[in-house]
């Protein structure tokens, strides 16, 4: 070998040896799985069949909805409460953006169900002071939508620091079973039928509350609302807050304070903003009551 050759092969040399030290790179993915608790199993049916008017109602007298149409009664709303400072007790969520359960897609919510719902065999801790309201959740059959992961999410809207819990104006409870009023999730058509009796007229897009609680439409719970800026699952805040705020005795609808300003969450936001900016939540973040004019 010349000396040019064994230049070459010392420069070979050389670069097998620092080619053994060298280690390719690994590129290590971490997962996180998150797991949803689930905290019973089975099922309750109410049967509501074909022409019937609804679940059999207690003699309390019709309430208005809060997406229907009919008129709202002239009584006035309830006054925030004076503690509006107060703490909810701790909830399963204090985010301001929602959970979601998962569901039918927009492109197949159902437009009509079997008419009978499955209760969410579920229970969980009372949040809130005043007085206690125990609500079950029950979820129309063949939807596709666990009554389970519904209640839980209905269960951190209730919970919410900016919602009725957190200022005194009562104290709620997840059961499944004893409950004072219920919170039916179906489909348009069934909703309809349930609200009719009621003689409210939802026309397939509407919520409403009843005699035996609150009905939500399948519709509005996947798709949310055309008027609301936030999501399906922001709107949901909304829906229960709206309806629940019946329940505790808050009768009329409230009008738009102001261009630019809140909506309040007993406003009918989905028949038109007038000028306000979308809101799910009966408190801002100060702990002030949301208000408007009273709508006649």
């Amino acid at each position: 070998m010349g000396q040019r050759g064994a230049r070459a092969q010392g420069r070979r040399n050389r670069r097998r040896s620092r080619g053994r030290g060298r280690l390719r790179p690994r590129i290590v993915l971490g997962g996180v799985a998150l797991g949803v608790l689930s905290l019973g199993g089975g099922a309750a049916l109410a049967h509501l069949e074909a022409g019937s008017t609804a679940p059999a109602a207690v003699a309390a007298s019709p309430r208005p909805s809060a997406q229907s149409s009919a008129p709202a009664s002239p009584k006035a709303p309830a006054a925030p409460s004076a503690s509006a400072g107060r703490s909810a007790q701790p909830s399963p969520s204090t985010s301001t953006r929602p959970s979601t359960s998962p569901g039918p897609s927009k492109s197949t919510v159902p437009h009509s169900g079997k008419g009978t719902f499955t209760a969410a065999r579920a229970a969980g801790d009372k949040v809130g002071t005043g007085p206690l309201r125990r609500y079950t959740v029950k979820v129309e059959d063949g939807i596709d939508l666990s009554a389970t992961q519904a209640a839980h999410e209905i269960e951190e809207i209730l919970a919410h620091p900016r919602g009725w819990a957190a200022h005194g104006k009562g104290a709620f409870q997840l059961v499944d079973e004893g409950a004072d009023f219920t919170v039916f999730i179906a489909t348009p058509s069934t909703a309809d039928r349930l609200c009719l009796a009621e003689g409210l007229n939802t026309r397939g897009e509407l919520n409403c509350e009843t005699r035996q609680g609150v009905v939500v439409n399948l519709k509005r719970w996947m798709l949310g609302s055309p008027t609301f800026s936030g999501t399906p699952a922001e709107y949901r805040h909304l829906i229960i807050n709206h309806e629940v705020g019946h329940e505790i005795g808050i009768r009329t609808h409230m009008g738009c304070p102001g261009p630019g300003k809140p909506a309040p969450v007993m406003m009918q936001q989905i028949k038109g903003l007038k000028g306000c900016v979308s809101n799910a939540w009966p408190y801002d973040e100060d702990g002030r009551y949301i208000t408007g004019p009273i709508v006649p």
